[in-house]
């Protein structure tokens, strides 16, 4: 079950990682001063049977599944997980390929490939960490925040990322 955010409850860092539009790898190095690896947890790539509105395709269009974590390199903690719908048809061949076959967070790719991006922020939320609780070694009760936001290349939402950690996280 979701809940509305207590933004004057959150620390400083808190409110940065639910409302910024940039990217989180980035963001996590700078503060924890560790390299952040990605970790893929799933990737289907699938044929939409429906129409999906929040992406604007409609059925018969292939979309990419895909779940990761966000892990220092060397603490081997599990900072963040992500959950992403792609359109592969609205990137190039390139970025597509290593976005497939890497270990590379979707920001790092932005950068590389110089794409240009806009970022649409949709909603932040907390909520219980359900069967998500596994990979932060936490009670399936404990409470994790998390923000949702869209992607636009070339005018067209391209991905939509929803970004998940504790909310006992980057507290002072």
């Amino acid at each position: 079950m979701k809940s509305v955010l207590k933004w004057s409850k959150l620390s400083v860092f808190q409110r940065i990682m639910l409302k910024t539009d940039g990217t989180l790898t980035e963001i996590l190095e700078a503060y924890l001063a560790e390299p952040i690896q990605m970790q893929k947890i799933a990737e289907d790539l699938y044929t939409c049977q429906n129409d999906m509105p929040a992406l604007q395709i409609q059925a018969g269009q292939n979309v990419l599944d895909r779940k990761i974590l966000l892990q220092g390199q060397h603490s081997q903690t599990n900072w963040v997980y992500a959950h992403s719908l792609l359109v592969p048809d609205r990137l190039r061949a390139d970025f597509w390929q290593e976005l497939r076959e890497s270990q590379q967070p979707i920001g790092r790719l932005w950068l590389k490939y110089k794409t240009e991006t806009y970022r649409e922020f949709i909603a932040s939320h907390s909520q219980t960490a359900g069967d998500l609780a596994q990979y932060f070694g936490l009670s399936a009760q404990s409470i994790l925040y998390s923000r949702t936001y869209r992607v636009y290349c070339q005018g067209l939402p391209v991905i939509m990322i929803t970004e998940k950690f504790p909310a006992h996280y980057f507290c002072p």
